[in-house]
């Protein structure tokens, strides 16, 4: 009750300035949205469109008590609240055209505009995607004091997934400055919200005990009302839910037929017109109606206009297609470990990384479960959350909350550093990984930041089982965007973190729990080792074994043995699987003239097919016997001892495909 009186004293209180600014800004919505329509239907606009024509003083009044410095995550329906936090039509027009000077230069289109300098941290084409990103922004605005507020719009059909439990839930653990706003238009794509929902989200807010709010979307006070409450809260107070009942003119994407409503309910939407209640509201506040028609003529008059230089514009240059993909990374001089230096334990390598890096750069924060209290199920971070209080942070069991925290935690500037416990637990928040941090630095043409680590561990042998022992690198190492590391020494494990969490890119750093115990050669405090560069672990002229992580290890082991047969191998350490180091490789295969590859993954589609198919091209005259591949079989981890060690690669099959190689 307290938050409604909020916002009926704060509707109360609007001036006649205010709603006239708001009538215009629903105007400019509404022409955009119904040019977007008519060209689209013409052929003009490529891809998909949904349009938010019904909905303009919900986008309208959502974004009203909002300062520049303040952040909007969208949703695929996003037109309307990028135009009402201040985006630029002409812009947000050549974006749909595709053309090169769009808001992201035609690499978003309709569902993923982004203007991250105006606080709009993206459109989204995956439902529910922004609520965790938001709470990233939220942490940020949290960590830096300076009052921001975050307002997340998300529609009814989101509030089905996992996305939005997890993003409520840790919003409201950690009181962040969220405003979660949903446009309830009455229908999840195709599906009533009536029919989707067994409990309301007045409810649903109750159980995480954040306070919520109703508002009818017809009137634009109503809602600029709600909000000015809302985010007055959340700025001070923790989260809030705003629910705002609004209406969906069109379908759910253009040319949807709307099947699935009947007659009535298509009359009944089409009858209340949230312009008509501004333009009535308007004249109540001793608006004239000349003024009223001025302003929707002057802003109808400037979208057209837009529209036409918009689309009059050139496209993108075709060989600019492979541009801000990755950011590009800071050059880190080659480090040296002295054979004979101090032993350090890896798991002692990566604690210590943290640590400085955490040290060196107040941006940066770590979150994960039971990372902070507990010190990691491993024991790898004991101890930093002593040393960084507010820095280092125990999450719940939310796997995406936790990467949705790092993307949008980097888009608002920090440098979030989080730990997925298993690499097998990253599936269950793939989309975070795969849509999000992997492509939206190239979906926003570089402009957003995305600069974060995820921390995550691995390893067979254990009797861990089929869903605790897999090695997901090759899936990761697919997927454009991303930086996969995977060192296999106390030094690289040390040098490869600190250089991951100062990169521009997102990066997954994979670590060997089979290796915490290991001891080897101590880095040199604050050494970096660069992302993108192998290590030859032993010089040889015979053939060439690549490897990394715990198989380095095994490899270097097979090869002083074969060393005593008269076998002389050398031995390349990839450290860096995406991007690998193809020179270091071809430079060796051209020396040797023979390639092994050994992983600890299944060796079918491995990380060794991409190298295989690579040297077969651009090094098949150099080799003088068929390369080989050492992996686990193609089958999920079993669990009893004497069966894993049946499935993985061990000593005598390396040895035994090195033996085969140099024997032709």
């Amino acid at each position: 009750m307290a938050l409604q009186t909020a916002a009926d004293e704060a509707r109360a209180r609007l001036s006649r300035e205010q709603l006239v600014r708001a009538f215009r800004d629903m105007v400019r919505i509404r022409a955009f949205e119904l040019t977007v329509s008519k060209d689209y239907a013409a052929g003009r606009i490529p891809g998909f469109v949904h349009v938010s024509l019904g909905q303009e003083a919900v986008a309208v009044g959502g974004c009203f008590p909002l300062a520049r410095q303040d952040m909007i995550t969208s949703n695929h329906r996003g037109h309307g609240h990028c135009l009402a936090k201040g985006l630029d039509p002409l812009g947000m027009f050549a974006e749909l055209f595709g053309r090169d000077a769009g808001t992201v230069r035609g690499r978003g289109g309709s569902m993923h505009i982004a203007d991250p300098d105006l606080g709009i941290l993206g459109a989204n084409g995956i439902v529910a995607a922004g609520l965790p990103i938001a709470t990233g922004a939220g942490l940020a605005a949290k960590q830096r004091e300076e009052g921001q507020v975050v307002v997340s719009f998300f529609g009814d059909g989101a509030v089905a997934q996992g996305l939005f439990h997890e993003a409520v839930n840790l919003a409201a653990l950690w009181a962040l400055p969220v405003v979660f706003l949903c446009e309830n238009n009455g229908y999840a794509e195709f599906t009533a919200a009536v029919d989707g929902h067994p409990a309301t989200l007045e409810q649903r807010a109750g159980g995480y005990n954040v306070p919520y709010v109703s508002v009818d979307g017809d009137d634009v006070s109503e809602v600029m009302g709600a909000m000015v409450a809302a985010t007055d809260h959340a700025r001070s107070n923790g989260p809030v839910i705003v629910e705002v009942t609004t209406v969906r003119w069109h379908g759910h994407y253009e040319g949807d037929q709307q099947q699935y409503r009947d007659r009535d309910d298509l009359s009944a939407g089409l009858e209340v017109d949230c312009l008509e209640v501004a333009r009535r509201l308007l004249a109540t506040a001793g608006v004239a109606a000349e003024e009223i028609a001025a302003a929707e003529a002057e802003e109808t008059e400037a979208v057209a206009a837009a529209a036409q230089r918009a689309f009059d514009l050139p496209d993108p240059r075709p060989e600019t297609v492979g541009d801000y993909v990755l950011a590009p990374r800071p050059e880190h001089p080659v480090v040296e470990i002295p054979a004979d230096g101090e032993p350090m334990k890896y798991m002692a390598a990566i604690r210590q990384a943290m640590s400085d890096g955490l040290e060196s750069d107040p941006r940066a924060v770590f979150a994960g479960i039971d990372v902070g209290a507990g010190g990691g199920v491993f024991a790898v971070s004991r101890g930093l959350a002593d040393a960084f209080p507010g820095r280092v942070l125990d999450t719940p069991i939310s796997e995406s909350a936790i990467l949705g925290l790092a993307v949008g935690g980097a888009m608002a500037g920090l440098r979030p550093l989080v730990e997925i416990m298993y690499l097998d637990f990253i599936g269950v928040a793939f989309d975070q990984v795969l849509n999000q941090a992997a492509k939206l630095h190239f979906m926003t043409a570089g402009r957003a930041q995305m600069g974060l680590t995820i921390r995550t561990q691995f390893g067979a042998g254990r009797s861990a089982g089929s869903q605790h022992s897999q090695s997901l690198e090759a899936l990761l190492a697919h997927i454009p965007g991303l930086t996969v590391v995977m060192p296999a020494t106390a030094a690289d494990a040390y040098g490869l973190l600190r250089s991951a969490m100062q990169d521009p890119n997102p990066v997954i750093f994979i670590e060997n729990r089979t290796l915490y115990g290991r001891r080897s050669p101590a880095p040199a405090p604050g050494a970096l080792v660069p992302i993108g560069r192998a290590r030859v672990v032993r010089g040889g002229e015979q053939v060439t074994v690549v490897s990394y992580s715990r198989m380095v290890l095994e490899c270097e082991a097979v090869a002083e043995q074969l060393a005593a047969e008269g076998i002389d191998a050398e031995v390349i350490d990839l450290r860096t699987i995406a991007p690998w180091d193809r020179e270091t490789v071809l430079a060796s295969v051209e020396k040797t003239s023979r390639l092994v590859v050994v992983h600890e993954a299944v060796t079918d589609f491995g990380v060794g097919a991409e190298i295989v198919a690579t040297v077969a091209k651009e090094g098949f005259w150099w080799l003088d016997a068929p390369i080989e591949r050492v992996g686990a079989r193609f089958q999920p981890a079993p669990y009893t001892p004497l069966l894993e060690r049946e499935w993985l690669p061990g000593h005598e099959d390396i040895a035994a495909a090195i033996r085969r190689t140099v024997s032709i």
